[in-house]
């Protein structure tokens, strides 16, 4: 509400202005109060840092904001990697992500190696205590210990989109920190609000404000949260600062703005929506035609525990498919999905989250095109699974657009099923008339109903 925050010296405004200046006039050369041009730093920004740094718990300089979430993840990597090193990352990132370190940073001969991270929380002893033995044996132990390219950053998504499998972030800290390597976590699903990736080990959090810090569908923007722990971290929070000034990737002063008064109101949100999507996952599960349901404080989810152990709250992402014995092959699925999504009305089929409105996502066609489909089967990121965003609406009239949208669904493909095997009948009869012979009594009048209505029904 307050962190990072003074009353404006101008008539003593409650609200920080928005300083709307491209340069700033100096007293004289190498004299001025530590702002020369917006590119490198604004006072609408500074006030939007300092109260981000002070809601995760680390210093003012710590937080560098960004124009939007991929600007961000830009400078995180561009700052940990050189020609012939590599990223680790956890193996379901939003597809930005994707598209960042296969399309652009190979060019560059960075490699980026995707591994499976949801096996470190099974690396614990009996007591809960990390054992270094079984650690070293994950996918991410073993990925960390092949030195063939250096590794400078490991990154992971935690709730993962739009799967939410979980990484043990303390887990995966020690294995960076062991390795050399620094630990980055993409907190946007979660923010420090349920989830305190610093407080668990991570050298930096990193969020899309675009999300839930925002929380009105009205700004894009970025954010990297570096922790206050060692000299090491304060000059990593002084090159990331650097680069964006060389990038000219920083956060505009409105946006910044606007941010500012949607920070305010993150904890209320978040806790609203995290029991709102708690319900509306309870709701789906319980509905007889929809199959595999995930959401992190279910208690179906595989990691339930481990949600518990380092969340506060489950978020407010819900992902969920059609029942596959309801369909006759996947296609079926995936186009039911499909007529799902066009019939919602109060759910809005959007490429965002973390809005006060109820949004609705295809992943497979959306957010994560950029992998191959076979990749994405392999994810569990099917052509049928759909994201659900839920907002801030009583979570009954969400139950209730689902539902509706579910039904209409499933009365198309019905219909589509009947009006096929209607079609059928008519081919079946129209071949069967013309396998007759020419000559004799065929009966022409009623051949010819048939045929004709053989190509109605096709």
């Amino acid at each position: 509400m307050r962190g990072g925050r003074r009353p404006s010296p101008d008539a003593a405004a409650l609200l920080p202005g928005i300083c709307q200046s491209t340069t700033f006039a100096q007293r004289a050369v190498g004299d001025h109060d530590g702002q020369t041009y917006s590119r490198c730093g604004n006072p609408t920004v500074d006030a939007l840092e300092s109260a981000l740094a002070a809601f995760e718990g680390t210093a003012p300089t710590h937080a560098i904001a960004y124009g939007t979430g991929m600007a961000a993840l830009v400078g995180l990597v561009l700052a940990h990697t050189a020609a012939g090193e590599r990223v680790v990352l956890s193996r379901t990132v939003y597809g930005g992500t994707v598209r960042l370190v296969r399309e652009l940073l190979e060019r560059f001969d960075v490699r980026a190696h995707f591994v499976d991270t949801t096996d470190l929380f099974g690396a614990r002893d009996a007591e809960g205590e990390l054992d270094p033995a079984r650690l070293a044996i994950t996918e991410l132990g073993r990925a960390l210990a092949d030195r063939s390219r250096p590794t400078r950053l490991v990154l992971v998504e935690s709730p993962a989109n739009p799967t939410l499998e979980l990484t043990d972030i303390e887990a995966a800290a020690h294995l960076a920190h062991t390795a050399g390597a620094r630990l980055a976590v993409d907190n946007t699903f979660l923010t420090a609000t349920l989830q305190p990736v610093l407080a668990l080990g991570a050298d930096v959090a990193v969020l899309s404000t675009t999300k839930y810090v925002d929380g009105h569908n009205a700004t894009t923007g970025g954010a990297l949260l570096v922790a206050d722990r060692s000299p090491a971290h304060s000059e990593l929070a002084r090159i990331l600062r650097h680069e964006r000034g060389v990038l000219g990737s920083i956060q505009k002063p409105f946006e910044a703005w606007l941010t500012l008064q949607g920070l305010k109101t993150l904890p209320l949100r978040l806790e609203q929506h995290s029991r709102n999507a708690l319900a509306v996952a309870r709701f789906l599960e319980g509905h007889p035609a929809v199959g595999r349901v995930r959401h992190p404080f279910l208690e179906s989810f595989e990691q339930s525990g481990l949600a518990r152990r380092q969340q506060s709250g489950g978020g407010g992402i819900v992902s969920f498919e059609l029942a596959g014995h309801l369909f006759r092959s996947p296609a079926e699925r995936s186009e039911a999905a499909r007529r799902l999504l066009a019939s919602t009305r109060l759910c809005t089929l959007a490429e965002n989250l973390g809005a006060t409105e109820t949004l609705v996502t295809h992943p497979a066609t959306m957010t994560h095109a950029s992998y191959a489909a076979a990749e994405r089967e392999r994810l569990g990121i099917t052509d049928g699974l759909i994201r659900l965003s839920v907002g801030l609406e009583d979570p009954g009239d969400v139950e209730r657009d689902l539902a509706r949208a579910i039904d209409l669904a499933l009365a198309s493909v019905a219909e589509e099923r009947a009006t096929d095997g209607r079609a059928d009948d008519g081919r079946a009869l129209d071949e069967s008339a013309s396998d007759r012979p020419a000559t004799g009594d065929r009966g022409p009048e009623t051949t010819g109903t048939t045929r004709s209505a053989g190509k109605v029904q096709r």
